[in-house]
């Protein structure tokens, strides 16, 4: 990533695009896939998804951003 953003403009495009996933996931059943009484970890796998999914969408939005301004500049 370019170091070229002001780190709460950092900080903010992750949580949003965190809360974004996390959203989205919810629309999946993943209780299909969970096993009975087995209620954390399904949690903790919905919530991790949430995070690799958003920060690695945030990065994109980021990185996009970067190279569009040196590219232009």
């Amino acid at each position: 990533m370019l170091f070229l953003h002001n780190p709460f403009l950092v900080l903010a495009s992750h949580l949003f695009f965190i809360s974004i996933s996390f959203y989205a996931l919810q629309a999946l059943r993943f209780d299909v896939f969970i096993q009975k009484n087995k209620v954390f970890q399904a949690q903790l796998l919905f919530i991790l998804l949430s995070i690799a999914i958003g920060a690695t969408v945030s990065n994109l939005f980021l990185d996009l951003s970067a190279w569009t301004n040196r590219f232009v500049s």
